[in-house]
């Protein structure tokens, strides 16, 4: 869905963005209440539902962009959306709020994460993601989510009991919200993707892998920035970090093999991507993660790291587009 006029086509991108940080609001508020009605344990929810729910704008770029043939939209805004959430959002955390983390539990999630990382990179030296490496991503997904289900279980007897309202008008709302927030996020990933590669190739001239790494994960990266200012403000820098890690981990082993699948089982990995793009996320995971899980804290210094080094990151793919 795109139109002829630039400045419609960089209104149309903007309305996109609009759709997918609305509609994934309104569409994780309603899924949690309805699960919560339908007598789904809390654990359970928090370990899948909402983890899962979180992502699916990325989730819905991705798949679009690899349904619709753009395959470095599909790889960037992947790969782009983890590089921003750790680089530019957990940096921020922790540079607005120093935490004490418990080892226990951010040393599983974080050892998938900067794993997952690696597997990719290891997986696609090839120059592709191929079937059966989209099932190793997969396999690594499941593990992911029984270690979630399992860590929850350990924390259901110190978690608080809520009430879910559940007369006629909150089951309308709710009800209503879950379809419009749905569709939101559909229309907004369509629009994203389609002006996304419009703006690249016909207005900016630049590749579309430097607009799905910048513009488009940047965008689908919003609502957990948003997420993230507002944990800043209540004091709970320690839930942020625990969600932006788990957010990265499904962008990471479950996005690219969705895509791999719907590319016919062989997923193009761009030299770039293998060579630059990993390389930089694997660098601010490990400044981020690594030194907090010896220290059992998260140190300024880390966050000023790691958004130096994503800034330094964006410089690069801006000089070296316009070089080029």
């Amino acid at each position: 869905m795109t139109a002829d006029s630039p400045v419609l086509v960089f209104l149309l991108f903007g309305l996109g963005l609009l759709c997918i940080i609305k509609g994934g609001d309104w569409f994780v508020d309603a899924a949690t209440w309805i699960a919560e009605v339908s007598g789904i344990p809390q654990f359970i929810i928090g370990a899948t539902i909402v983890s899962l729910a979180t992502t699916l704008p990325e989730i819905l770029v991705s798949v679009m962009a690899a349904a619709s043939g753009s395959v470095e939209m599909a790889t960037g805004n992947a790969i782009g959306s983890v590089t921003a959430n750790t680089g530019m959002i957990l940096g921020i955390s922790i540079v607005a709020m120093p935490v004490v983390i418990e080892r226990r539990k951010y040393l599983p999630k974080s050892l998938i994460f900067i794993g997952a990382i690696a597997l990719l990179w290891v997986l696609s030296l090839s120059g592709e993601l191929s079937m059966i490496g989209a099932f190793i991503m997969l396999a690594m997904f499941i593990l992911f989510i029984i270690e979630n289900v399992t860590e929850a279980k350990k924390d259901m007897g110190v978690s608080k009991s809520v009430t879910v309202k559940k007369d006629k008008k909150t089951v309308i709302k709710n009800i209503v919200l879950f379809f419009v927030g749905a569709a939101g996020i559909v229309l907004g990933s369509q629009l994203l993707v389609d002006n996304g590669t419009v703006i690249a190739t016909d207005i900016l001239g630049v590749p579309e892998r430097v607009v799905s790494l910048t513009m488009v994960a940047i965008g689908t990266s919003l609502p957990e920035l948003v997420t993230t200012i507002t944990a800043i403000a209540k004091k709970q820098s320690a839930l942020s970090v625990g969600n932006i890690v788990g957010a990265n981990i499904i962008d990471m082993i479950l996005i690219l093999p969705l895509c791999s699948f719907i590319m016919g089982g062989s997923l193009p990995v761009d030299r770039s991507t293998l060579w630059v793009d990993l390389p930089i996320s694997f660098a601010v995971a490990a400044i981020c993660l690594v030194p907090a899980l010896i220290k059992g804290k998260l140190m300024r210094w880390q966050g000023i790291l790691s958004l130096a080094v994503y800034a330094g990151y964006l410089v690069y793919l801006c000089v070296g587009t316009f070089a080029a």
